[in-house]
């Protein structure tokens, strides 16, 4: 079937539906649990959507990778329509397009105030891309500055020699490599049965919520290095998009406007929330780092920054430096 034949079946299948007074289903693909701070960034979206659009839409959440599809498989099923919409971890996302990549650079965004700071610089970036891929971003969603889990702390250059480790992203194996370590890249949803199978020694997450209650069933010790306050995003096929009269399309970028600060508050508490929950559970946390491995850690980070500098090219210094400007760095 070719591209404008397919558009057309499917905006004839939509349009009924979606126009009708009868609520449009709408499904929302996560690799996340429900209660992440991105389950939760969903539900909130789905509880604003509704109110906001007289609940003629509905929203369907599908958690835990349970349509079958991990972030990095997000923006090519929304592209086709697979899922309307989805939530997907951006760094997944690097073989889309490296500009993905720009928010769990590590040691670039490493506070709830620089990850919104860089998030609002580079979203126009984001929003070209996801325009290509037939696709429109509704919201942003940060995630607590991720630490290392595992069964001890990781507080020293030697303590990461040889250390068997997921990370989210191509970034954060260029950085570990450098420092040592052995990291592979591996979803959420794919890292925990590894983990009880002993394929793997530790985990680069920050462990929310739910995602945290996964990591706690094996893992027992969380080093906060403050790598990176990481984005997720939620996009809509543009097809469906259009499907939407007028009003219903002011009261998805309503609520999506509504959700995405409302996330931003809740990160600046989230962190002494998650250390609450994980100290009650029996996971000790190492939070004070030697400057001698701190200053290991971000040469070995910066060797992931030089890298999406290159991958990047002319578009890299705008951003940055936009970036730098606005923090006053």
């Amino acid at each position: 079937m070719t591209r404008r034949l397919f558009v057309a079946c499917l905006a004839l299948l939509l349009a009924p539906a979606i126009a009708s007074a009868q609520a449009a289903r709408l499904t929302l693909a996560n690799e996340y649990p429900a209660t992440s701070i991105q389950g939760e960034a969903d539900a909130r979206f789905a509880r604003a959507v509704a109110e906001r659009s007289g609940k003629r839409i509905h929203i369907v959440h599908t958690y835990d990778a349970a349509s079958g599809f991990r972030s990095k498989d997000m923006v090519e099923a929304v592209a086709r329509a697979a899922v309307p919409i989805a939530n997907a971890y951006m760094g997944a996302l690097g073989a889309v397009d490296p500009v993905f990549l720009l928010p769990s650079l590590p040691f670039l965004a490493t506070s709830p105030e620089q990850g919104r700071a860089l998030a609002e610089i580079a979203r126009p970036a984001y929003e070209r891309v996801l325009a290509r891929h037939n696709q429109r971003l509704l919201f942003l969603s940060p995630w607590p500055a991720a630490g290392l889990w595992a069964n001890k702390p990781i507080d020293s250059a030697e303590a990461l020699k040889g250390l068997r480790l997921r990370t989210a992203d191509s970034s954060g194996v260029l950085a570990f490599k450098a420092a040592g370590a052995v990291p592979v890249q591996i979803s959420f949803a794919d890292a925990i049965p590894q983990l009880k199978a002993q394929q793997l020694d530790a985990v680069l997450s920050s462990g929310d919520g739910g995602a945290g209650a996964r990591l706690m069933e094996v893992l027992r010790h969380f080093t906060a290095i403050e790598y990176a306050v990481t984005l997720s995003m939620v996009t809509l096929n543009n097809e469906v998009w259009g499907a939407l009269e007028p009003a219903l399309q002011e009261a998805m970028l309503a609520a999506a406007a509504e959700t995405e600060a409302q996330q931003w508050e809740i990160l600046t508490t989230r962190v002494a929330t998650n250390y609450a929950r994980m100290r009650a559970a029996g996971v000790s946390i190492t939070s004070e780092l030697s400057p001698q491995f701190q200053q290991v850690l971000r040469a070995a980070g910066q060797v992931a920054v030089d890298d999406w500098i290159q991958r990047m090219g002319p578009a890299a210094a705008p951003i940055l430096d936009a970036y730098r400007q606005r923090i006053g760095r």
